[in-house]
């Protein structure tokens, strides 16, 4: 009894002395820090725009629109990090918000960030563009407390002649995607590749960077040849499979840069030959894959389909991560201050878990996110490039990209 006496006097005590700390004039703790965090995006954005098959369903045999190719803007990836950011900073005293605004052009999305930066004091944007639109933006902000955040364009252009001071990547771009294809092909042994390019100017960057790839990482491309999607019969020498897959040229595998995918979708098991596809069929290149099961990879995915109800793919996972860039670097330095939270993110102090295996940063050279790529069936992951024996000096996930020597990019 004469224990619990003392120890509420004491606890009684410790109130009092509060409050004359409080009657003293010492200020309560400081209010949570409420940092904002800008996307953009372009409205009834084209690349958006997706082809549909039908199917049959039982019973009743109604029709179903199915996509042939997926494609969902990133935005819940972004959201999903600003959640969970939320969730960890109450410990800490930090929150976050995440404000969208969808511009009809470059000029629309310029004149939003302007606006946003001056009345708000974001300083720090998610962008969801084409390169033209992307590269106007960067531009247009140059010189301001700026910073931008690449999430779905893989341009290596944006990397190289197009590059900029304040434009970050956490997209991967096709010289990654390509660098890891050839890796695993090189690791298999199928080293002699057939490639076909389709007509659009995206699949052209696409079969540029696999040639690149080629000669990078000790592949040998057998021949390139030319895809139209057509029925048109006069036109065969372009869009049948066994003509575009015959001749007297042996190969090992067959590479299709085809962006749209309608094309590619249904050319494996079409061939002349018994030989694997790769690139925009078959095995493919992505920065995210709902199937991956290690470093707490379910977890993230889980979470993700639970809030929107579909699978996280990689422009999700690029959303993602560059909200949880910036979010870890303003809680660290516990700063609004622009260029505080701006250093930090482009310091090798920066090293954050993406879920993939390794620490990711961002390259001092092209702004690039360094990260592992995965080689995907639809439902599968079947390897995580960099793969064994494509060793690095200082980083093996530069063997993924443009390494410093190689690059283009004059800030």
């Amino acid at each position: 009894m004469n224990r619990l006496i003392a120890i509420l006097g004491a606890a009684l005590l410790a109130v009092l002395g509060t409050g004359a700390v409080w009657a003293q004039g010492v200020a309560p703790a400081a209010p949570p820090t409420l940092f904002k965090i800008g996307y953009v995006d372009i409205e009834d954005d084209p690349r958006y725009d997706r082809e549909f098959v039908y199917a049959l369903t039982q019973p009743g045999r109604e029709r179903v629109r199915i996509p042939s190719v997926a494609r969902y803007q990133p935005f819940p990836g972004a959201q999903l990090a600003i959640d969970e950011s939320n969730q960890t900073g109450r410990f800490s005293g930090n929150s976050f918000e995440l404000i969208r605004h969808s511009g009809a052009d470059a000029a629309g999305l310029v004149a939003w960030i302007e606006k946003a930066r001056a009345e708000q004091g974001i300083n720090f944007f998610l962008i969801d563009a084409d390169t033209n639109t992307t590269r106007a933006v960067s531009q247009a902000v140059r010189g301001q407390e700026v910073m931008l955040f690449n999430v779905t364009n893989p341009d290596d252009r944006l990397r190289g002649a197009f590059c900029a001071q304040n434009l970050l990547h956490t997209a991967p771009s096709y010289n990654m995607l390509t660098d890891a294809v050839t890796q695993y092909l090189v690791f298999q042994g199928w080293v002699n590749i057939l490639l076909l390019t389709g007509p659009l100017e995206e699949d052209v960057k696409v079969a540029e960077a696999l040639k690149r790839s080629i000669r990078r990482n000790g592949a040998r491309l057998v021949e390139e040849r030319k895809f139209l999607p057509s029925n048109d019969p006069r036109q065969r020498e372009l869009n049948n499979t066994r003509l575009l897959t015959g001749g007297n040229r042996d190969y090992d595998v067959v590479f299709i840069a085809d962006t749209d995918g309608e094309f590619a979708r249904t050319f494996p098991y079409q061939t002349v030959r018994a030989r694997p596809v790769v690139g925009a069929a078959g095995l493919t290149p992505e920065a995210w894959h709902w199937t991956w099961e290690r470093q707490g990879a379910p977890q993230l995915s889980s979470r993700f389909h639970t809030a929107n109800n579909r699978f996280m793919y990689g422009p999700d996972w690029s959303a993602w991560a560059a909200v949880r860039a910036l979010t870890l670097a303003q809680s660290r330095v516990k700063s609004l201050d622009y260029r505080q939270v701006r250093e930090y993110v482009l310091s090798d102090q920066l090293r954050f878990d993406g879920y993939m295996g390794s620490q990711l940063d961002f390259r001092a050279w092209d702004h690039q996110l360094r990260m592992n790529v995965f080689l995907t069936l639809p439902n599968a992951v079947i390897a995580r490039a960099p793969m064994e024996k494509f060793e690095h000096a200082t980083n093996d996930l530069d063997t993924l990209g443009v390494d410093r020597p190689e690059t283009t990019c004059r800030f």
